[in-house]
């Protein structure tokens, strides 16, 4: 058989055992003087292995394993561990099938998706809870509200070098065992606003820092308080560029909310 010829038997293309030739995948037969290959039965047998091997999903330097050991025991090592990759890729499918029926699910009950969507169930349960008290409220949502939201979302999918991730668990616990909660978080919010223009000695700016502590729960407060050593100025890097983002007021705010976590830990 010419290398036409091999390959339709086999149900592959020319290019292919080209280049299973060139990879040493499959041994190159001896020419005849024309220069033409001339391939046999045993070709034809050994190019259908390599592709039913390759259709299950195998590489090509697992095939050559494979070809190598006749006994066949490196075969069923490998499709042992193959196995066990589609069914990790499997329960990965299931779970991405899952979130996105849960995202299709809140277009066809609210009509749209949050501005920072898609976010893990837990934070979307927040969210959700976050929407329905700041419907209630009269005026437009707090700048700060919308804020705490893109931080939130940040934060669980790229969380910080050394973060604490129990963060979130007490966040949506504390949310959850007091219905509350998200209301009396509204007010903190509004207190950020109301620092928006305002210079760094405003009085507000202490009992906006008093209101983030009374605020936060006790369990959740060992996941959020730093060392004594840690300042917010020396921090560099991620507490940077969060405080950067904040106006003078509401940075003063939040190192006076953080000075007295420290002192309340202590």
């Amino acid at each position: 058989m010419r290398i036409g010829e091999l390959a339709g038997v086999a149900g592959v293309t020319p290019r292919a055992v080209r280049h299973y030739h060139r990879i040493g995948l499959l041994p190159e037969p001896p020419r005849h003087p024309n220069g033409y290959r001339s391939y046999s039965l045993r070709d034809a047998v050994e190019l259908a292995r390599i592709r039913r091997l390759v259709e299950l999903g195998l590489s090509l330097d697992e095939v050559r394993d494979v070809i190598v050991d006749d006994a066949g025991r490196e075969l069923a090592e490998v499709l042992a561990e193959l196995d066990a990759d589609l069914a990790r890729q499997e329960e990965a499918i299931r779970q991405r099938r899952a979130r996105l029926a849960q995202l299709l699910r809140q277009v066809e009950e609210g009509g749209r998706l949050p501005a920072q969507a898609p976010v893990s169930p837990a934070l979307n349960t927040l969210f959700d809870e976050m929407a329905r008290v700041s419907a209630r409220l009269p005026g437009p949502e707090p700048a700060m509200a919308a804020k705490e939201r893109e931080l939130l979302a940040l934060l669980e999918t790229a969380p910080p070098d050394g973060a604490d991730h129990g963060w979130l668990d007490g966040l949506m616990g504390a949310l959850g065992s007091d219905p509350e909660a998200v209301a009396r978080a509204y007010e903190v919010y509004a207190r950020f606003d109301e620092l928006a223009q305002a210079p760094e000695d405003d009085p507000r700016v202490e009992a906006t820092a008093r209101a983030v502590v009374d605020f936060l729960p006790p369990q959740l407060i060992e996941h959020l308080v730093p060392t004594d050593e840690w300042e917010p100025e020396t921090a560099g890097g991620f507490a940077t560029a969060l405080f950067a983002d904040l106006a003078p007021a509401q940075a003063a705010a939040v190192r006076g909310a953080i000075r007295l976590l420290q002192e309340r830990v202590r």
